[in-house]
């Protein structure tokens, strides 16, 4: 059946040769575990990604409940944990997934510094790693006040206080995200909207970046 479907949207759309031309492509021996054993160390960054699309997927199931005000917030968490069906686990994998991604992306980062992964002709493919490391960071920070509870209050007026001691942009940053004199209602839809249209805008364009860039210039090759 899904044969089918291929070849009549291939006959149209002519896809097998683009298909081919990402998917059909050399891997290095180094990476290939049956003849390095080492190798599994090249496999943190599809690791991230992995984890980066579970994600993505969890958190498009999540805002179908989320609801983005100080009066309902908790309440659509709890009714999307005790009442709907795999809601908990979902959420749990949500959870959880913040803190695992950045793990499998640190290691990944490490693993391209300590080969040299990083050097001509790859130094714009670190910068962009860099910069996804970042929108990583920031949306563990702006998904962290989302379910409005005292534990993410807290926290997020400490990282708050925090980010205005930056200096020269210290203030401004912490007025643009917290939208006004305290943490309140301004503070979260602002988090919201920064953590479910901005920051993933930016992350898949900096994905789209990252994988041409490795696609062109290939995997690089053994310390």
């Amino acid at each position: 059946m899904l044969q089918r479907i291929y070849d009549w949207v291939d006959e149209r759309m002519d896809i097998t040769p683009l298909w081919r031309d990402i998917a059909d492509h050399e891997v290095p021996e180094h990476v290939n575990p049956a003849h390095h054993f080492s190798a599994f160390i090249y496999c943190f960054g599809g690791l991230t990604f992995f984890v980066t699309v579970i994600q993505i997927l969890s958190g498009m199931f999540l805002t179908m409940y989320y609801v983005p005000d100080i009066i309902n917030a908790y309440e659509s968490v709890y009714y999307l944990q005790s009442e709907v069906a795999f809601g908990a686990i979902v959420r749990a994998m949500h959870h959880w997934g913040a803190s695992v991604v950045i793990v499998m992306m640190f290691l990944h980062t490490l693993r391209v510094f300590f080969t040299g992964a990083y050097k001509k002709p790859r130094e714009l493919n670190w910068v962009v790693g860099v910069l996804i490391f970042f929108v990583m960071l920031g949306l563990g920070l702006t998904g962290y006040l989302l379910p409005w509870d005292m534990k993410a209050y807290f926290a997020t007026v400490v990282a708050l206080e925090i980010m205005e001691t930056v200096p020269i942009i210290g203030e401004s940053l912490r007025t643009l995200l917290q939208g006004g004199e305290i943490v309140g209602a301004q503070t979260l839809a602002r988090f919201f909207a920064i953590h479910v249209f901005f920051l993933p805008g930016a992350l898949l364009g900096l994905l789209a970046a990252h994988f041409i860039m490795i696609r062109r210039q290939g995997i690089s090759g053994p310390l």
